[in-house]
């Protein structure tokens, strides 16, 4: 097996490192004191076609696939998780589009999804928890060649931002009485409610969708009645673990990168931390961790562009790309020592981001139940 990226995808990671060191990191800090998504920065995202990235050519994207968005979410985040996890919520509402749209529904919102047009979220959780989704209550009820939708989503990502809204919603009972649904933000009835404030990931903006009485054309409908979870969970397996996982890759990659610098810069009794075995041991882990998260992640966007069942090998991906992310995060926190708890340093603030990326696109306890599944057949 070749571990080596092509030629083609080390120009996309250099490409897109540069473009994350000079257009995005000097915009960090101004959404880490005002919470903002940084306007800028999408459309810079847009110009540089990394929008549609898993969109079809023919629909306007480039049609690189799982494995390309893999390292350039990978590169995004390693500047900013916050950008790299706005990116890869609108790659989220994307995928539904790409694998259940109708061909109208395609080409009327595919192409301005990736010139950045328009913006997406995926409103699914509702405040009975992610990991229930049969609990949804939002109902979506037929009405002529309409649905009528009626509900309310929580700790949506983009929110605030988005001009479509992929909605799941009850057009019948039970897990298999769900459907989904593309919203367009200026339809009467739906809008974005409260902004959430969380501690990490300032610059991607999470918070509420109210939906009253939103008339929705059946024409919208992604899927068949009935499809909405089915459509939801491939979509989230898809893109939405990979993009959570590619998020923490970059966040390891920070880690390694600060604690490096850190332990050779940082005198102690007249020479290098880098010299004290027991850094040595915290820079090895963070290392390892990087490491094995990779292969894991790299494996999980392969096995995707090969279009093969890969739910657990996304799963481990997601569980252990987001858990190393914050234990070495913690190791590169103690390597700075009082430092670390500074706004000056980012190493807190890969801290907090990583924090949040645990529970994202599926909690470690549902990642953990798909793999035993996998594991027990």
């Amino acid at each position: 097996m070749d571990f080596r990226l092509s030629e083609e995808q080390k120009l996309l990671r250099r490409t897109v490192r540069e473009f994350a060191e000079s257009v995005i990191a000097p915009r960090v800090q101004a959404m880490e004191e005002t919470g903002e998504t940084s306007k800028e920065v999408i459309g810079e995202l847009a110009k540089q076609g990394l929008l549609g990235v898993c969109i079809p050519p023919e629909y306007g994207g480039t049609g690189m696939g799982s494995m390309a968005r893999m390292l350039i979410v990978e590169e995004i985040g390693r500047v900013s998780a916050a950008v790299a996890f706005m990116l890869q919520t609108m790659h989220l509402s994307i995928d539904p589009i790409v694998s259940a749209g109708g061909d109208e529904v395609k080409k009327r919102y595919l192409p301005g999804l990736a010139s950045g047009e328009h913006l997406g979220c995926m409103a699914v959780t509702e405040s009975t928890g992610g990991s229930d989704p049969a609990g949804l209550r939002t109902q979506a009820n037929l009405d002529g060649d309409h649905y009528i939708l009626n509900g309310r989503k929580v700790f949506i990502s983009n929110a605030h931002v988005a001009d479509l809204f992929i909605v799941v919603a009850r057009t019948g009972e039970g897990a298999k009485g769900l459907s989904a649904f593309v919203v367009e933000a200026g339809t009467q009835g739906i809008r974005a409610g409260r902004k959430e404030h969380k501690f990490g990931l300032k610059g991607c903006t999470t918070g509420e969708v109210v939906i009253e009485n939103c008339r929705v054309p059946v024409a919208n409908r992604l899927g068949d009645e009935g499809q909405g979870l089915k459509v939801a969970f491939a979509a989230i397996s898809r893109s939405g673990r990979t993009g959570t996982a590619g998020t923490a890759l970059g966040i390891l990659a920070a880690c390694l990168e600060a604690a490096v610098k850190q332990a050779n810069e940082r005198q102690l009794y007249g020479e290098p931390i880098a010299k004290l075995q027991g850094i040595q041991w915290q820079v090895s882990d963070i290392w390892m961790d990087l490491q094995v998260a990779r292969l894991l992640c790299y494996q999980a966007a392969t096995l995707i562009d090969q279009n093969a069942r890969c739910d657990p090998e996304v799963a481990a991906a997601k569980f252990y790309a987001t858990e190393a992310a914050v234990r070495s995060a913690k190791k590169a926190v103690d390597i700075y020592g009082g430092y670390g708890y500074l706004n000056e340093y980012p190493v807190q603030r890969y801290y907090r981001d990583a924090e949040c990326l645990i529970a994202s696109a599926g909690t470690a306890e549902v990642m953990r139940i798909i793999m035993a599944k996998a594991a027990l057949g």
